[in-house]
């Protein structure tokens, strides 16, 4: 298999997609029906190729010939061309992306770097803060952006990613041209907890739902955007990932197996767990805030795993609430993380 380039994993650039065939279809037959709505709430669980599918739909818009509609089997647009070149780069005078900036001092960062006509590292974008809301600014450059004629009296797309990162006053924002987008004007908006957003912003779109990829799906592109790793660890990465291909990689690059064959060998101990493997565990754990973030995530995953598979059903449903209670009492105070996590995972021990 050939050597996928990582910046093909970015949305906007990646041409693979897998899982959504029927999703794909229903796009594409509303286009050719003329019947497609100008707004879209796409929505599903984190990872699983929602803005992927998202830029295949809006490079096929932007690339598609009306008067040859019965030409068109699928939303595939080829990557030779000039439309799929441009949006990769972000730089297609008929679409729109709105999306968190980085924070103001990272953005001069940014910003020096272009001007001096110096890449960065990927240390240095991996760096890179965002800020934690979508703009009221940001999102006000869209009815800049729609007063404009399209090229060639073709379409216009918003797409929006996500919805979700957006505040009060930029979801009222948003909200308005929603109300009245112009004619073919295409707005996509992608969201992982639609039931967080506003009753009438959801109103206002037709929905797409996408369902966790199956875990045969999972394994498949992690064999093409990690061929290194082994069949084995594969299958526990895509049965881990709960239908999520960008949080298989995502355990694939941060050796969540590990942690998690550590974390179940503490537990499954019960009463008779080593101290000292407790200890480096949490002390590894809270070691910075990306391996607190996937220790957390994982002793959730463990938790959730077990009720489902227990007969102790009522213990493992306490120490669910009693894990959630103390990790939000530890980023809502500031409070110390390898105590949280010591505590969590003492509490299993004596329950399990």
């Amino acid at each position: 298999m050939p050597e996928v380039d990582i910046n093909n994993l970015i949305p906007r650039n990646n041409a693979y997609l897998l899982g959504f065939e029927a999703e794909e279809k229903f796009l594409l037959d509303a286009w050719k029906n003329n019947t497609l709505h100008n707004s879209w709430l796409i929505s599903g669980i984190e990872g699983i190729g929602k803005a992927t599918l998202v830029y295949k739909f809006a490079r096929f818009i932007l690339n598609a010939d009306y008067s040859k509609k019965d030409s068109y089997n699928s939303l595939d647009v080829s990557e030779n061309t000039a439309v799929f070149k441009l949006v990769a780069n972000n730089s297609h005078p008929d679409l729109k992306i709105i999306e968190r900036d980085y924070t103001e001092t990272d953005r001069k960062k940014v910003m020096k770097s272009i001007k001096d006509g110096e890449q960065m590292s990927n240390e240095e974008l991996k760096s890179l803060k965002k800020s934690a809301f979508i703009r009221i600014d940001d999102v006000r450059t869209v009815n800049e952006f729609l007063s404009k004629r399209s090229g060639n009296d073709g379409w216009r797309v918003v797409v929006v990613d996500s919805i979700d990162d957006m505040n009060t006053a930029s979801a009222n924002a948003i909200l308005k041209v929603l109300e009245e987008p112009p004619h073919k004007t295409l707005m996509l908006l992608i969201s992982h907890n639609p039931n967080r957003l506003l009753p009438t912003i959801k109103s206002r779109c037709a929905k797409l739902n996408l369902k966790p990829l199956d875990e045969k799906i999972v394994a498949s592109l992690l064999r093409r955007y990690r061929p290194e790793l082994s069949e084995k660890a594969v299958k526990e990465l895509a049965g881990l990932s709960s239908g999520s291909i960008g949080k298989a990689i995502m355990y694939a690059d941060n050796d969540a197996l590990s942690v998690y064959e550590k974390l179940s060998k503490i537990i499954y101990a019960k009463d008779k767990f080593s101290i000292n493997d407790v200890l480096d565990f949490c002390n590894a754990g809270a070691s910075d805030d990306e391996s607190y973030e996937l220790t957390k995530e994982l002793i959730l995953k463990f938790i959730a795993e077990n009720i489902r598979q227990t007969q102790n059903m009522e213990e493992f449903a306490k120490s669910w609430e009693e894990a959630v209670k103390i990790f939000s009492e530890t980023s809502g105070l500031n409070l110390d993380k390898k105590q949280a996590l010591m505590n969590i995972i003492v509490n299993l021990c004596k329950r399990i």
